[in-house]
């Protein structure tokens, strides 16, 4: 006789969950997060890498030229920046394709 009971309770239990459940308003708005969005973080990195670049090749141009200034050093530590920067944007490239493939790969 006690199951019983205990099944009557825990049937009163879940009609009343899903009462509730069927009362509460739905939420269809995603909330917004404070702050820069995804979109807007890769564009500045690409943009640093880009600017990164730039100033390599224009301090590499200005040491062919022989403007005073320019050392050797200063040219090869500015070009291996701008490559590990590019490579590194290249390596986030690929993380991103590789995930959104395995998105668009896994079954619905």
């Amino acid at each position: 006789m006690s199951q019983g009971i205990e099944f009557n309770r825990l049937m009163l239990d879940m009609r009343a969950m899903q009462m509730d459940a069927m009362s509460a308003p739905k939420s269809t708005a995603v909330p917004e997060v404070a702050g820069s969005s995804f979109s807007d973080m890769l564009g500045q990195a690409v943009n640093k890498v880009n600017d990164t670049q730039q100033a390599s090749t224009q301090l590499a141009s200005a040491f062919e030229i022989g403007k005073s200034g320019v050392d050797l050093t200063d040219v090869m530590i500015s070009s291996q920046k701008a490559s590990v920067s590019f490579q590194a944007l290249t390596q986030v490239r690929n993380k991103l394709v590789q995930a959104y493939q395995d998105i668009m790969q896994m079954p619905v």
